[in-house]
C-alpha cells in the first residue's frame, strides 16, 4: 500500500497546509519552512529510488492526480480570502460547518511574515498541484477525461499553452537550440525564466495555428486549444476578483508568477547545458535525471527525465530511473534554490557535471556543439576545458 500512497503525500499536504496555516500567527511561516525542509532532507537521508514497482491498481494512481483540482481549488479560496476585503457570510459558513475552518478568525490574525509565506508557499502548490499533475494528465491527448482535467489543473497557473508546447514542442527539440526551455550553459536564470515564458506562449501559438490549418478548422475559433486555455484561466481569475476584490487579484496573479517561475527554473535544471545533434534521437543522456525520493514524489516522477523523454506515453509510475543518465547533483528543490538564490555556485557545480557529460555522454558532433556554447558561456572553468 506505501507504493500507492507515497503519490497522495502532495494532497495531503496541502489538506495539512489549510489547517496549520490557519491556527493563527506563524503558522504559514512555520509550515513553508517545514514543507520545503521535509523535501530537501528526505531526498538527502531517503534511499535513491531505483527500482520500477508493479502496480496492480493503476486508476488508484490516477485519482492522486484527479483530487488536485478540488483540493488546489479549496486552498486557493482560503489564500484568497486572507487577502480580500470582503467577508461573504456564506463563504465562512461553508468552511465551518463543512471544512471546520474558522476562516474570520485565520483573516485577523494573520501577520506580514504570515502573508508572504502563504504567498509563496501558494506558489509552490501550484507548480506542484497544479501544473505537475496537468502536465502528466494533458500528455494522455486520447483519454477526454485526462485532458479536461488536466487542462483546468493548468488553468490555474494561466498556463494551458503549457500542454501544447511541451508535448509537441518541447518533446521534439529538447536539447536544441530552438528549444524554449533548454537552457544554454552560463545563461541567466532570471533572463532565462522570462524568455521560456515568453516562448512557450507563442510557440503554442504557432503549433495550434498550424495544426487548425491542417484541419481546416477556423484559427480562432473554440477549437483553438489555446484560447480555450485562456477562457479557463479568465474564468478563474475574475471568480477570484469577485470573491476577493482587487488586493486578492493582485496576490494571485503573484502567485502565479511564482509557480510559472518554479515550473522555468525546473526546466532550467532538467536539461542546463545539455545539447543534442540535430536530426539524431532523444536519448536517454539529453536530460539530467535524479533518483531522489521526495523530489519523485512531489513531482509525480518528473524527476526520471530520461525515460519521460524516451517514452513520452508512458504513464509516471512506468518511468525507469536510467541507470545510464546523467545524473543532477542534489534534488530538485536544493537545485531550485541554488539558482535562484546563488547562480554562480550553480554554474560551478554544474560546470564539474558538464564538462563529464562532454567526455563521456556526447559524440563528435555534440561535443563540438558543447565548446561552442562553452566558450560563450562565461564560466572560466567551461572555458578553459576547450584547451
Amino acid at each position: 500500500m506505501i507504493k500507492y500512497f507515497k503519490f497522495f503525500i502532495p494532497a495531503i499536504t496541502v489538506v495539512l497546509a489549510m489547517y496549520i496555516c490557519t491556527i493563527g500567527n506563524y503558522y504559514s511561516m512555520l509550515f513553508f519552512i517545514s514543507f520545503t525542509l521535509f523535501i530537501i532532507l528526505g531526498d538527502i537521508f531517503l534511499t535513491e529510488d531505483v527500482e520500477l514497482k508493479k502496480y496492480t491498481y493503476p486508476g488508484v494512481l490516477k485519482i492522486s492526480l484527479y483530487i488536485c483540482l478540488p483540493i488546489l481549488f479549496i486552498f486557493i479560496s482560503i489564500v484568497v480570502f486572507a487577502f480580500s476585503n470582503y467577508s461573504y457570510p456564506w463563504f465562512l459558513d461553508i468552511f465551518n460547518n463543512y471544512l471546520f475552518i474558522d476562516l474570520l478568525q485565520f483573516k485577523n490574525s494573520i501577520t506580514l511574515i504570515d502573508k508572504i509565506s502563504l504567498i509563496a508557499l501558494t506558489g509552490f502548490f501550484i507548480a506542484i498541484m497544479a501544473i505537475g499533475p496537468g502536465h502528466e494528465l494533458t500528455h494522455n491527448k486520447k483519454n477526454k477525461f485526462d485532458m479536461l482535467i488536466g487542462n483546468w489543473l493548468l488553468a490555474f497557473s494561466c498556463n494551458c499553452a503549457f500542454a501544447i508546447e511541451h508535448v509537441y514542442g518541447h518533446h521534439k527539440n529538447i536539447g536544441l537550440p530552438h528549444d524554449a526551455v533548454t537552457a544554454k550553459r552560463g545563461d541567466n536564470i532570471y533572463t532565462f525564466i522570462l524568455q521560456a515564458i515568453i516562448k512557450e506562449q507563442t510557440n503554442a501559438w504557432k503549433i495550434e495555428l498550424n495544426q487548425l490549418k491542417r484541419r481546416g478548422f477556423n484559427p480562432l475559433g473554440f477549437k483553438n486549444k489555446v484560447i480555450a486555455g485562456y477562457l479557463r484561466s479568465l474564468t478563474i481569475v475574475i471568480s477570484i476578483y469577485m470573491l476577493g476584490g482587487l488586493t486578492s487579484f493582485f496576490v494571485y496573479l503573484l502567485c502565479i508568477l511564482i509557480g510559472q517561475s518554479l515550473l522555468e527554473v525546473a526546466n532550467y535544471s532538467q536539461h542546463y547545458g545539455l545539447v543534442r545533434e540535430p536530426g539524431k534521437p532523444i536519448l536517454a543522456k539529453h536530460s539530467w535525471n535524479s533518483n531522489d525520493v521526495m523530489s519523485g514524489i512531489f513531482t509525480f516522477n518528473v524527476t526520471k527525465q530520461s525515460a519521460h523523454h524516451e517514452k513520452p506515453d508512458a504513464k509516471f509510475w512506468e518511468l525507469e530511473s536510467s541507470p545510464d543518465a546523467p545524473m543532477i547533483p542534489y534534488g530538485y528543490i536544493t537545485m531550485i534554490y541554488l539558482s535562484l538564490f546563488t547562480p554562480s555556485l550553480y554554474h560551478k557545480i554544474m560546470a564539474k557535471k558538464l564538462i563529464d557529460w562532454d567526455t563521456n555522454y556526447a559524440n563528435s558532433q555534440e561535443k563540438k556543439i558543447a565548446m561552442i556554447q562553452n566558450r560563450n558561456s562565461g564560466i572560466p572553468i567551461l572555458i578553459n576545458s576547450n584547451n
